[in-house]
């Protein structure tokens, strides 16, 4: 008789392997009933937690890698890691990740990760997630956050605070597609009436303070700048400073990253919150999948959300 699966237990409740997951592992994310629902099928099913977690063991290598479409000094400046990785343990248990990834061999990795939409399959055949979208090759199922919702949420904020006039600082920004991003801002801004909008490719983090310090420049500046990272979003600051700009009197910024940084910088750094955690626990489990023959689907990420603190507030008269 064939083991019960997650996906079983989703199709049986009407619901996705994502919230079967955060049901099963105690995790918020799904109503209580759900959650009540969701545990008494897998108890009914005969679904078993160790049987699946034991995908990375059994003769397997322990060990997944995580390719990187970025430049090697963002893994020292972006504290996404951390966050990631608990997400993996919550779903897996401990493994071993090994970063970067360089021509990754079945026999040395059990799955990758591939953390970013330039990257490339390196190893034909070895089971792989890509984290941030858009959709993958065939084969490859990708775990997204919703860009639209989060650009949404932020302009609309700026737009009741009386901006209208947006640059967006492009960096790069991890588990992120670019394009989507780009395109979610621009159908935004057009939607809430924003009278001037923009995005500007700061290239790399450094790059970031002189970005923001020739748009700052100009005689008519922009009211708000919304960065693509949080080291992009502390660049600005740094900019307004040395232009004697106050912020947010003169100009509001706002990080599409919420790491530790946005709180320890002062102002602190109004932010879009993105689940990190849940995108590696969604992206493990639909690894795991795929390690035990399973078919593995696009998923969505939980909502991210706007946390807003000193360095947005209203445009000055």
């Amino acid at each position: 008789m064939k083991r019960p699966t997650i996906t079983d237990i989703a199709r049986e409740a009407g619901v996705s392997k994502g919230a079967v997951s955060y049901a099963l592992n105690g995790r918020p994310g799904v109503s209580e009933a759900t959650r009540e629902r969701i545990t008494e099928i897998a108890r009914r099913l005969g679904w078993s937690p160790s049987s699946s977690a034991r995908a990375l063991a059994g003769g397997r290598t322990g060990a997944i890698g995580l390719v990187l479409d970025h430049a090697p000094d963002v893994l020292g400046v972006e504290p996404f890691l951390v966050a990631l990785l608990e997400g993996v343990e919550r779903e897996l248990g401990p493994v071993s990740l090994l970063l970067p990834v360089h021509g990754a061999g079945p026999r040395k990795v059990d799955g990758l990760l591939l953390a970013g939409p330039r990257c490339a399959l390196t190893a034909p055949g070895v089971p792989a997630v890509l984290l941030g979208g858009p959709p993958g090759p065939p084969g490859v199922p990708s775990v997204w956050v919703d860009d639209a919702a989060a650009a949404g949420e932020v302009l609309g904020y700026l737009a009741a605070l009386g901006h209208r006039r947006v640059v967006r600082i492009a960096g790069p920004a991890v588990f992120a597609d670019p394009r989507a991003r780009a395109a979610a801002f621009t159908a935004a801004a057009g939607r809430l009436g924003f009278v001037e909008t923009a995005t500007v490719d700061a290239g790399t983090a450094e790059a970031g303070a002189g970005v923001a310090h020739r748009l700052l420049s100009v005689p008519r500046p922009p009211t708000a700048l919304v960065c693509d990272t949080d080291v992009l979003a502390v660049a600005a600051l740094v900019a307004a400073r040395e232009l004697g700009l106050a912020v947010p009197g003169d100009v509001s910024v706002v990080s599409w990253d919420d790491s530790p940084l946005c709180r320890l910088v002062r102002p602190a750094l109004s932010a879009v919150r993105r689940p990190l955690a849940e995108l590696g626990a969604l992206a493990a489990a639909l690894l795991r999948d795929l390690l035990v023959g399973e078919t593995a689907t696009d998923v969505c990420a939980p909502r991210p959300t706007l946390v807003t603190r000193g360095s947005t507030g209203p445009v000055r008269a």
